[in-house]
């Protein structure tokens, strides 16, 4: 499953770029740095470790991407215009009524092993790793319980064809799905493939030893001329923050990623000084919680709505550090997506407890709360949340907000893991994957189309097992059909505003804030900002983080 809706972040986590080099200020002028030198070695420091590398099999979120982009290209991908456009593609094509989607690869592509990419590669992957029965990418290319098919056209061409019309179809190309893994790798490797990744990136795999370090190489010969400029590649997983910033501040490590706001202010701080260069992202991905809207007293919009009122987004943000560079947050994309509203960001709940009071107090004295507690009892929450000491801190802000207007909140610490999974719940629940929670911090969002984003998130709960929030609307419904069948962007901009005007009265989940992501980087390394695609567009940084394209990363040798 593409988990749209992320566990345990809460505010950490986003996308869309600003740039923060050596003296600290976003939107520095690039200096000039010269020509690129080949050579050298970098070790890169990772949030946390990857299970595998086999399309349908690996798991893939931020720091997984930072490798899969070294090894694989995509299909199709992202430009900062918004835009899907051809990567290992030569063109993608759909019918009039967008169910057939026709894709022509370039000549004289090869996998690291050798084995050429053709038509007949992307067939095998398709048949045999991404729709197999249990590949976690079959859910994504089905619909409606019908499988999307892949007909061979010709020995670079392929044809998609889908149950139904799909506008968003493009998407999918530009992830996992568009990753092509040699098929003779697949064959030869067998079981052990996942940790044996042959795609047909700038880089190739030498080895991996799990929760220590996995190295690549250049490869010599890679399709596009000119790179990738370093030797040799070595990635580590580092799940603690404070000793990844101690890494990179020593020298160990020449990069990192980081989503928790308060080594966010000590890398720009570190920036300020001279001492490390950084990259600063604010996106769609934003940090908050989620409602399970089949629990009581959460499934009463009163309830909802109350508690959305009696939070105050700026002082979460200083509780986690963001201050001074994240901003608030009031629906799944930033102000710098073509998918953003103003009316939405205007009628968005604002802070305001004597609202929030109002709201509740109209439930705690309804004799029909659906609760089934006596009119004028209090009203009782549970906040779940992972045992991460900011979070710690940011469950208790919630607590003396929600507190303040008279309802008694029950703090749960829950690991990763489990707070995943009470999310999604079990099968044999009534409905089925209902969850066992009743408020989850949460992080959601990407900069994915709108159709890509919702259509599981507010699916059918009984066969939606990334509705977390359970929450179904008509109007939600009507408005993502109008996404899956339009290609018209007015269409689909006010399909999308419909979806996120609704949740600022029926709120299913509540907004913490924004999430800067920052890029902390050695002094020495160059070429980071470039993100040039092969027909020259900019590529826009990764919907699961803002990912730094390391293929034209060089090291500035003096």
């Amino acid at each position: 499953m593409a988990l749209v809706l992320v566990a345990g972040a809460c505010g950490d986590d986003d996308d869309d770029a600003t740039d923060t080099t050596l003296g600290g200020t976003e939107d520095t002028e690039p200096v000039d740095e010269g020509e690129p030198q080949i050579g050298g070695s970098l070790t890169v420091g990772l949030e946390a470790e990857t299970n595998s590398w086999l399309p349908g099999e690996s798991a893939i979120a931020s720091p997984g991407w930072e490798i899969n982009v070294t090894l694989f290209d995509q299909l199709m991908a992202r430009s900062d215009d918004g835009e899907i456009v051809p990567f290992l593609a030569e063109s993608l094509e759909p019918n009039e009524d967008l169910t057939e989607w026709t894709l022509t690869l370039r000549e004289g592509v090869t996998f690291h092993d050798g084995t050429p990419l053709n038509a007949e590669a992307l067939k095998y992957n398709f048949d045999n790793l991404l729709t197999r029965e249990g590949a976690n990418t079959r859910g994504t290319l089905t619909d409606q319980g019908t499988l999307v098919q892949m007909e061979v056209v010709d020995d670079l061409t392929v044809t998609y064809v889908l149950p139904r019309t799909n506008g968003a179809f493009a998407e999918n190309l530009t992830g996992v799905i568009g990753s092509p893994f040699s098929p003779a790798a697949h064959q030869q490797f067998g079981e052990d493939a996942g940790s044996n990744p042959v795609g047909t990136g700038p880089y190739q795999f030498v080895s991996w030893s799990r929760d220590d370090r996995l190295v690549v190489r250049r490869n010599d010969n890679y399709w596009r001329e000119g790179i990738p400029y370093l030797d040799e590649i070595v990635f580590r997983p580092i799940p603690d923050e404070d000793t990844r910033l101690a890494s990179l501040l020593s020298g160990e490590i020449q990069g990192l990623e980081t989503l928790r706001q308060s080594i966010v202010t000590q890398i720009i701080e570190r920036a300020d000084q001279g001492d490390v260069q950084q990259r600063l992202f604010i996106g769609s991905n934003g940090g908050g919680a989620i409602y399970n809207v089949l629990e009581a007293p959460v499934d009463d919009q009163r309830v909802r709505l109350g508690l959305a009122h009696a939070i105050d987004q700026e002082q979460l943000i200083d509780v986690l550090g963001g201050t001074g560079f994240t901003p608030p947050q009031t629906q799944y994309w930033s102000n710098e997506s073509p998918w953003y509203s103003e009316d939405v960001a205007d009628a968005w709940p604002a802070f305001d407890p004597d609202r929030a009071t109002e709201l509740l107090d109209e439930y705690r004295n309804d004799p029909n709360r659906s609760d089934g507690k006596a009119a004028g009892s209090p009203i009782a929450v549970q906040f779940n949340c992972p045992p991460d000491p900011s979070l710690i801190e940011l469950s208790q802000a919630y607590q003396a907000f929600w507190n303040n207007v008279g309802v008694e909140v029950q703090l749960t610490q829950v690991e990763q893991a489990q707070h995943i999974q009470n999310a999604i719940g079990s099968p044999d629940s009534d409905p089925p994957f209902r969850g066992t929670y009743m408020i989850n911090c949460w992080r959601m969002g990407s900069e994915a189309d709108p159709y890509i984003i919702l259509k599981d998130a507010f699916g059918p709960v009984e066969s939606s097992p990334v509705n977390f929030i359970n929450y179904v609307n008509p109007t939600v419904d009507e408005n993502l059909e109008v996404l899956r069948t339009s290609n018209d962007f007015d269409e689909r901009y006010a399909a999308a505003e419909a979806i996120m005007m609704l949740f600022t009265e029926e709120v299913p989940n509540l907004w913490t804030g924004a999430t800067a992501i920052s890029i902390g980087l050695g002094k020495d390394l160059r070429g980071w900002r470039s993100m040039e695609l092969p027909e020259g567009q900019t590529r826009m940084p990764s919907g699961e983080g803002n990912v730094v394209y390391w293929p034209t990363v060089w090291i500035d040798q003096g």
